[in-house]
């Protein structure tokens, strides 16, 4: 076995449980610490957990001289809290050259040369020690950490430079100014666990590790702090656990990290290398796998990564004859809350090594029923635990040989941190009627050298949260894979101690891309866009999966980061992410080739130079890089930007820039985007490329009339509701009117108050080209800004007519057909001849009187638009005063299973008979729960749940709209 380097990392991590997450509407969560309420569990994207509270206070702003001498050296510079440089990116010439060629000794050269950019004092300078140091191609990445006296930091505290031909290239830091020893500890470690536990409302902790360390802040300088680990219900269906780092001297919390991300001598296993069948039928398409070639193996997976077949036991050097190794072992938890003994619950033994269990498909044939686990196929459980044992050795193997190993804190049992697989957990214990632990799947990983632990589950219909068919977890490798990432992450970025926050959604798209990426190296993945699907198997959307969209198609940019709050926005903002590395991903395929199946194989199992790879390699490579360039554990996704350029500098000289810079401009991330922090929900989004001339584009906004229309804005895209504006013709506003725009394609909405909104087919733009974008904004006589007035049911029944979609009209706890409301047209009569409707939903609100978090299905499907002319004797005030002038097609805002989906919602057009009325009114005939096909009826054999929206759900009877906007023309 090799001998781990785990030295390195100390005696405690940062634990990080990652949940992947599909987005339905489904809200709530238990407490930290206690059961859930009843009623239905969260399901894939319903909540996020992967938030920190930092409690230090105030910034350090860097100094003049600091700017100056960053400017000087030709570097984008971006600033911590602390004062130093969260990052330097190198825009042509290196940060520093004439160092020694030794990487370590020139990440020391760079410091001791460079202590006033970096702001830090000789004692700072002097404190660094080396946490890892590793080679990216002709380059090395190398990663310091500050040690206070005696004592390490615990978070922050961190340089990475990146080093190519003595010279350095990218610097990103979380570095305190000073390097003075805190006062010590009067709190003792027992004190501070208790004060952790209790912060985090947890009763029964299970303690993972505790340790001294130093916290820099601020406001009061360097302080000893207990970093403590802990959790509850960590092989249960909805485990919590945190990081919380204690004052040692006044038990304050100074920082608590939410580590719940919410995927023979020849042995031989029976695998499915992607998933079963999609369409689920029983026929058996596994492969055989075996350790070295012989007749009737599909395939050998022996290779460098890992030195002893996965079954050996790493305490013995002997077969464990079971679904136990070195890098991971199989269990099955079906009583996810009962003590838990490993050797019990592994696979039934095979003296002969040959793992070739029975599959029925009997969860996904007999439809859920609960009977399956007391049956003799036990839920065809065996065959789950190999596959599980042998997704995750695939997922070390192939991360291995691109940087997550011994040096980078990576799972292997001779480190003592496998990776623990819980295939089908809670299966028994965690169905209805609560479905704590359906449709779901996490990633908990504790300090180096503890075992991390992935919680695999069933999937199952569930009333107004999910629909999709009876699908078992362990089966899909884009699930799993996803998953094991979060794991990959959470240990490379930011050092072995403080894991990884990504508020705008990195670690989600981390996980999806190199899931996919696995499978596409080794030549698992289908054809065309199936191929960028993450959970197709688990949801049956061969499309969008777990998604709102396929990555591979794709209009999201960085000026709609957060577009979408229903759910965990954490993974829709991701999406924007994952789109703009598929553009770079296909950048590097069109410049390197994408290589015959055999070279992909041969790069995948490291037997190639990545120098000879196809484009998708390198690229994969590059991701791999940038994560130890990032020494920050909070990260936007300007930072995973610059870390990725980075990455180029240092392995590759910088040939790629061009074809990075371009690809980060189309998405918005180019070289003028900036966010005010990891969490910003409004970055500001550059189309700006420093190896491109782009097009200037005139935002022009007219009426029906020809006359220009202030205060309009134009966005990129399809989103207005919480996507910040590239131009406007409001004169009170900094932003101009017009854009600069790399080369291509583009869609667009405009909005303006009285005017509604207005779509913009795909526009092309030439490099260095002035052009003026005209676009047409009819008055919207539904418009409160008009002096249009709303009345009806339900609640905020302004926010219908306010031309924004952030807002919403709801009507709650009835029956939502002939719901509605009616709006007095401004002006007198009107010939109204198209309307606009949005389905839109939006974050809760406090103090509203719909605060609610919502729910997709209670989204709008059908309706109807009546029209009443007053006089005299009519006052359109009953409801015999309106004719039905429209009915919408049954699904105006079409969706289907698993779930609706933010494209499905946003705003329509629908043009209406010509219509002459002082008076609409908009009214519902079904929301998403009640009008959806793909949601109705009964839809497994389980009789502890009814599955039809209609009957069984409560959002059968609330109804959202967003908007309703009636024009002329």
């Amino acid at each position: 076995m090799r001998t781990s380097s785990r030295a390195l990392a100390g005696t405690t991590t940062a634990l990080v449980a990652a949940v992947l997450v599909l987005a339905p509407g489904a809200g709530g969560s238990a407490a930290p610490g206690t059961p859930a309420p009843a009623g239905p569990a969260e399901v894939h994207d319903d909540h996020d957990h992967a938030d920190t509270i930092d409690n230090r206070k105030g910034s350090i702003a860097p100094t003049s001289k600091q700017r100056t001498l960053a400017a000087d050296a030709g570097a984008s510079a971006r600033w911590n809290i602390f004062g130093t440089p969260a990052s330097l990116t190198s825009t042509k010439e290196p940060l520093a050259s004439g160092l020694p060629a030794e990487p370590v000794a020139a990440a020391r050269a760079y410091v001791a040369g460079n202590r006033d950019v970096l702001g830090i004092t000789a004692a700072a300078a002097e404190s660094l020690e080396v946490l890892t140091t590793r080679k990216a191609g002709e380059g090395s990445i190398v990663l310091l950490r500050q040690k206070f006296g005696d004592l390490e930091a615990g978070r922050d505290g961190l340089l990475s430079v990146g080093i190519r031909d003595g010279k350095a290239w990218y610097v990103s830091s979380s570095l305190a100014r000073d390097a003075a020893a805190p006062q010590p500890a009067t709190l003792t470690a027992a004190d501070a666990e208790r004060i952790a536990a209790t912060n985090a409302n947890i009763t029964q902790p299970s303690l993972l590790g505790t340790k001294l360390v130093a916290i820099p802040t601020p406001d009061q300088g360097v302080r000893a702090a207990y970093q403590v680990a802990l959790g509850a219900n960590l092989t249960g269906a909805e485990p919590v656990a945190y990081t919380t780092w204690v004052d040692a001297r006044n038990g304050g919390v100074l920082v608590r990290e939410d580590i719940v991300d919410h995927d023979a001598d020849n042995p031989e296993w029976d695998v499915f290398p992607n998933s079963p069948r999609t369409d689920y039928s029983s026929r058996d398409t596994r492969k055989r796998f075996c350790w070295t070639p012989q007749r009737g193996c599909d395939e050998a997976v022996s290779g460098p990564a890992s030195p002893a077949a996965w079954d050996v036991d790493p305490a013995t050097g002997a077969p464990s004859n079971t679904t136990k190794g070195n890098n991971s072992f199989a269990v099955h938890n079906w009583f996810s809350n009962d003590p838990f003994t490993v050797g019990t619950e592994l696979a039934t033994p095979s003296p002969t090594r040959d793992y070739t269990y029975p599959w029925t498909n009997q969860w996904n044939r007999e439809k859920c029923a609960p009977t399956t686990f007391d049956s003799p196929a036990r839920n065809d459980i065996d065959a789950a635990r190999a596959n599980l044992f042998v997704q995750h050795n695939r997922m070390h193997d192939w991360s291995y040989l691109l940087g997550f190993t011994e040096e980078t804190w990576n799972m292997e049992g001779d480190g003592g941190d496998p990776e623990q697989g819980n295939a089908q957990a809670g299966g028994v214990s965690g169905g209805p009627p609560d479905f704590l632990a359906r449709n779901n799947a996490n990633q908990i990983t504790p300090p180096d050298g503890q075992a991390p632990i992935t919680n695999m589950y069933l999937w199952q219909p569930i009333a107004g949260a999910f629909y999709g068919a009876c699908a078992d977890g362990d089966y899909d490798m884009s699930v799993i894979g996803h998953e094991y990432t979060h794991a990959i992450t959470n240990r490379m970025i930011a050092g072995p101690e403080a894991g990884l926050n990504s508020p705008q959604g990195m670690s989600e798209s981390w996980s999806d891309l190199l899931a996919v990426e696995y499978l596409a190296e080794q030549g698992y993945a289908p054809k065309g866009a199936r191929g960028f699907t993450v959970g197709e198997y688990v949801t049956s959307d061969p499309v969008a999966g777990i998604r709102n969209y396929n990555m591979s198609r794709n209009r999201l940019n960085y000026s709609s980061v957060d577009y979408d709050f229903v759910g965990l926005q954490v993974h829709a903002s991701g999406e924007v992410w994952s789109a703009t590395n598929y553009d770079i991903r296909a950048a590097f395929v069109k410049r390197y080739g994408a290589g015959t199946p055999a070279l992909q194989k041969a790069c995948a199992l490291g037997r190639k130079a990545v120098t000879a790879c196809p484009g998708n390699r390198r690229w994969i490579q590059l991701v791999f890089d940038s994560f130890l360039l990032m020494a920050n554990s909070n990260n936007s996704q300007v930072d995973a930007r610059d870390a990725l350029i980075g990455a180029d500098l240092v392995r590759f000289g910088g040939a790629n820039q061009d074809i990075l810079w371009n690809a980060f401009a189309k998405r918005g991330l180019g070289e003028g985007a900036a966010s005010n922090g990891a969490g910003d929900v409004d970055p500001t989004p550059s189309f700006r490329s420093p190896h491109a001339t782009e097009a200037t584009v005139t935002f022009r906004p007219v009426d029906e009339n020809g006359k220009p229309v202030a205060g309009a804005k134009l966005f990129v895209g399809d989103y207005q509701a919480r996507a910040v504006a590239v131009a406007d013709t409001d004169p009170a506003t900094a932003l101009p009117d017009t854009v600069s725009l790399v080369a291509g394609s583009y869609t667009f909405v405009a909005q303006a108050p009285g005017y509604g909104h207005a779509r913009v087919a795909p526009q092309s733009f030439k490099a260095g080209k002035a052009a003026k974008l005209t676009v047409k904004l009819p008055r919207n006589v539904a418009s409160g800004s008009s002096g249009a007035t709303a009345t009806g049911d339900g609640v905020n029944l302004v926010r219908l007519i306010d031309d924004d979609e952030a807002s919403n009209w709801a009507s709650l706890g009835s029956a939502v057909a002939g719901k509605g409301v009616t709006v007095d047209l401004a002006g007198d009569k009107q010939r109204v001849r198209r309307v606009q409707v949005s389905a839109m939903l939006r974050p809760a609100i406090t103090g509203d009187p719909d605060a609610a978090a919502q729910s997709r299905y209670s989204a709008l499907r059908q309706f109807k638009v009546l029209a009443c002319t007053a006089s005299a004797t009519v006052t359109c005030s009953a409801p015999a005063d309106f004719r039905t002038v429209y009915t919408s097609r049954r699904d105006a805002f079409p969706s289907g299973s698993p779930r609706p989906r933010v494209p499905d919602l946003i705003v329509r057009s629908f043009d209406i008979p010509d219509t002459t009325a002082t008076h609409l009114r908009i009214e519902t005939v079904t929301n998403q729960c009640t009008g959806g096909p793909d949601y109705a009826g009964e839809q497994d054999r389980d009789p502890r749940a009814n599955t039809d929206c209609t009957t069984a759900s409560p959002q059968a009877l609330n109804v959202r709209i967003a908007e309703f906007q009636a024009f002329t023309r």
